[in-house]
C-alpha cells in the first residue's frame, strides 16, 4: 500500500502544470546587440556640437572669427552652398556635427515630430523625454588618485592670477606690425584689439609665423583683412589694408610683408590689430614688446 501510495503521489506531481513565469510587461524586451531603453546610454568623450544662432550684420567671416574657426569648415560643417544667405535666427554649427548632418537640419529636429519609442519620443539622436523622467545614472564608483598626495594639494590664488597673464614665450613670439602710434586701446566687448596709426602704404607685417586662412573683405567695418593662424592656438587679426600681398594657405614668416596699411572701411589710415587665443580676444599690448 505504502508503494502505491508513493506512485500515485509522484504521478499527480507529474501532471500538476508548472507555474508560468512573472513576466513584466513593462519591462522592455532585449534585442541582440542593442541596449534596453531603459538603460542610460554610455558615456563618451565625444561633446555635443555647439552652435550659435545668426544676428543681424552678421556674416559667415565674422561668425567663423568669432569661433576660431576656419570659414570652409563652417559653411562646410552647415551645408551652406552659398555663404553669402544668412538669415537672422539661423542655427549654425560652430563644430563638427556628431551626426554628420548640417547644422540647420540638426538644430531644427527639436522642432519637427520625432518617431515614437515607448512612452518617449524621439529626435534624431536625442530623446525629447523631459529630465526629471529619466532614469538616474548609477553612481561611479570613487577613483583614488595614483599618487594620495597630490589629491591634498590646492593651487594658491597667486599662481591661478599669473596664469592668465602672458608668459614670457608669448612676449617673444610676437613683434610690432605696423610702426605707429596706438591710436586706441583694447577694450572689450567694444574693441576687439589696438588702433595703429599710420601712412597709406605704409609696410603690415606678420606678427608671428603662421599661415594665412583669411583673406577678403567680409566682416563689416573691417575693411580689406588678413587673418593668420599661428602656434598654441593664437590668431592674428590685420584690418583696414590698402592692399593685401599674401594668399589664403600661405605660409608666411615672422616680419614678413603681408598687406599695406589703408583705410577701407575706416575714416581714417590705420592699422586695427587683434590677437585672439582661440575665440577670445586678448590685449595685444600684453603680447607686444614693451
Amino acid at each position: 500500500m505504502r508503494l502505491l501510495a508513493v506512485l500515485a503521489l509522484a504521478a499527480g506531481c507529474a501532471s500538476r502544470p508548472a507555474p508560468a513565469p512573472v513576466v513584466d510587461a513593462r519591462s522592455p524586451k532585449p534585442v541582440a546587440g542593442k541596449p534596453l531603453a531603459g538603460k542610460p546610454a554610455p558615456i563618451t568623450k565625444k561633446q555635443p556640437a555647439e552652435f550659435y544662432t545668426v544676428k543681424r550684420g552678421d556674416t559667415l567671416y565674422s561668425i567663423a572669427l568669432e569661433h576660431a574657426v576656419d570659414p570652409r569648415d563652417l559653411a562646410q560643417w552647415n551645408g551652406l552652398d552659398d555663404p553669402t544667405r544668412l538669415r537672422v535666427g539661423q542655427p549654425l554649427s560652430v563644430r563638427p556635427s556628431l551626426s554628420g548632418a548640417p547644422a540647420a537640419t540638426a538644430a531644427a529636429e527639436p522642432e519637427r515630430p520625432g518617431a515614437q519609442v515607448g512612452s518617449a519620443r524621439i529626435v534624431g539622436r536625442v530623446e525629447s523625454r523631459p529630465l526629471e523622467s529619466l532614469p538616474a545614472l548609477p553612481p561611479l564608483p570613487p577613483r583614488a588618485p595614483a599618487r594620495p598626495e597630490l589629491a591634498r594639494m590646492e593651487v594658491p590664488k597667486s599662481e591661478l592670477e599669473k596664469s592668465a597673464v602672458p608668459t614670457p614665450a608669448a612676449y617673444s613670439q610676437f613683434i610690432w606690425p605696423v610702426k605707429g602710434k596706438v591710436l586706441a586701446e583694447f577694450s572689450e566687448p567694444r574693441r576687439k584689439g589696438i588702433d595703429i596709426d599710420g601712412k597709406p602704404g605704409d609696410p603690415i607685417v606678420a606678427a608671428a609665423p603662421g599661415h594665412v586662412t583669411y583673406i577678403g573683405s567680409g566682416i563689416p567695418g573691417m575693411g580689406k583683412l588678413v587673418v593668420i593662424r599661428h602656434d598654441n592656438g593664437f590668431i592674428t587679426v590685420y584690418a583696414h589694408n590698402r592692399n593685401i600681398l599674401v594668399k589664403e594657405k600661405q605660409a608666411v614668416a615672422r616680419g614678413q610683408r603681408i598687406a599695406e596699411l589703408g583705410s577701407t572701411d575706416s575714416e581714417r589710415p590705420k592699422l586695427h590689430f587683434q590677437i585672439r587665443k582661440g575665440a577670445a580676444a586678448v590685449d595685444p599690448l600684453l603680447y607686444l614688446p614693451k
